[in-house]
């Protein structure tokens, strides 16, 4: 085992993003590679993971639990509807929870849990443009 301060290099943010972006899953219900990053951009639908507002840090020892948001965009225009925003969300989600299954990989983190942190959220921006946010607690040690 390492020292303490490797918690500081686990960013479950990265490894989440990383998963997905690659993942075939995800690739096909968004429409194509190259719509995961950690912002929202075209093209659309897209999908941006970035840190959320909640979480475990634990003791700051080797296990944490922080709290990854899932945001799938919608295109401006407000195309694809609603219903087909919630279920790239889910479906990403779900490949997100695959993580788990991924072997090892030295000096890597190691993602041993993931698991909602609540229910999805119907967001659509001030312009009308869909959004939908899933958060996921990331269970994750270096």
């Amino acid at each position: 085992m390492g020292t303490a301060y490797e918690v500081a290099d686990t960013d479950p943010v990265a490894v989440v993003l990383a998963w997905l972006a690659e993942h075939p899953k995800v690739i096909e219900v968004l429409g194509g590679a190259g719509r995961v990053s950690g912002i929202p951009e075209a093209p659309w639908p897209h999908l941006a993971v970035t840190p959320g507002a909640s979480g475990d840090m634990r003791a700051l020892e080797w296990a944490t639990q922080p709290e990854v948001t899932l945001e799938v965009y919608g295109d401006p225009g407000g195309w694809p509807g609603r219903a087909a925003i919630r279920r790239i969300a889910l479906v990403c989600a779900l490949a997100a929870r695959e993580l788990t299954e991924r072997p090892a990989i030295p000096g890597t983190p190691v993602v041993s849990s993931v698991r909602p942190s609540g229910v999805l959220i119907d967001s659509p921006l001030a312009n009308g443009q869909p959004r939908t946010l899933f958060g996921l607690l990331v269970t994750i040690h270096p």
